[in-house]
């Protein structure tokens, strides 16, 4: 079983790349099991920039594998926002029940299509002979409003998947996690370990 560190903190990220990669020879560790407990700062401009600078930081301290993901939301009504800052947004330790409140409020005025929004995950993978291989995946969906749901986290209450008629707060994680913007960088992810761990 080949072990790679994830470059994150948050142990519900972590299980859910575990769940999928189920089967494929590889474990997932957090930064914390890995024993490194750092602050990595993430000062690029795009999601690719910042995942690339925690998996090569991660890569560099402890000479295995690292993968990294930067992920978060882009509200079109909002130009973008909260984007890169998905996780800052409105402050570092304001709950996501205010974070997805605020947005809603945002789109009070917004209908139909000018409520559209995504998904994004860059996904880095940094390997010890100093190559970086990087995807990324991303879900379109639409500001509800109102939250709903409470299987995910962060920002999934508030976005709505026409598709499926629910937003991914409601989704099951078997689900979410096959369309989800994680899920898909994952799978490209998936193959791009394979070719380089064979």
């Amino acid at each position: 079983m080949k072990k790679i560190i994830f470059a994150t903190t948050n142990p519900d990220k972590v299980r859910e790349v575990n769940m999928m990669l189920e089967g494929s020879g590889v474990e997932i560790l957090t930064m914390k099991e890995a024993g490194l407990d750092i602050d990595i700062e993430e000062n690029g401009t795009t999601f690719e920039e910042n995942a690339i600078i925690k998996a090569k930081t991660v890569m560099e301290l402890t000479g295995e594998i690292a993968l990294a993901d930067d992920s978060g939301l882009e509200v079109d009504y909002m130009d973008g926002a909260p984007g890169i800052y998905s996780a800052r947004f409105l402050g570092k330790d304001v709950s996501y029940d205010i974070k997805n409140q605020y947005i809603i409020d945002q789109l009070k005025d917004a209908r139909g299509k000018e409520r559209s929004a995504r998904f994004v995950c860059a996904m880095a993978a940094a390997f010890p002979d100093g190559s970086i291989e990087t995807c990324k995946g991303t879900i379109e969906g639409l500001i509800s409003y109102e939250q709903k749901g409470w299987n995910g986290f962060g920002y999934d209450p508030i976005v709505y998947v026409p598709e499926y008629e629910m937003t991914t707060g409601e989704m099951t994680p078997e689900l979410k996690n096959s369309i989800s913007h994680r899920g898909k960088a994952l799978e490209q992810m998936k193959e791009i370990l394979k070719r380089k761990l064979r």
